[in-house]
């Protein structure tokens, strides 16, 4: 999963701040509970669980980047 964050356009990578977390550690397991993950590979935007058990085509995750970033910069 973390192949295909590396892989996205520089503009969309721009975008975001990666976090990864090694299943193999005591805090990648707390984080793996804390999004109530249950299987991987799994993926969070914002904190919230948002692809589990699936690497998501790269057009539909950049999609969903960037709309996250929109509703995150609109103006009010």
């Amino acid at each position: 999963m973390a192949e295909s964050v590396k892989v996205l356009p520089e503009d969309i990578q721009q975008l975001i701040d990666v976090s990864e977390w090694d299943m193999r550690t005591r805090p990648g397991v707390a984080r793996f509970q804390q999004l109530n993950a249950k299987s991987l590979p799994s993926v969070a935007l914002d904190g919230e669980l948002v692809y589990e058990s699936i690497i998501p085509p790269q057009e539909e995750l950049i999609a969903e980047i960037q709309r996250r970033y929109a509703d995150k910069n609109r103006e009010t």
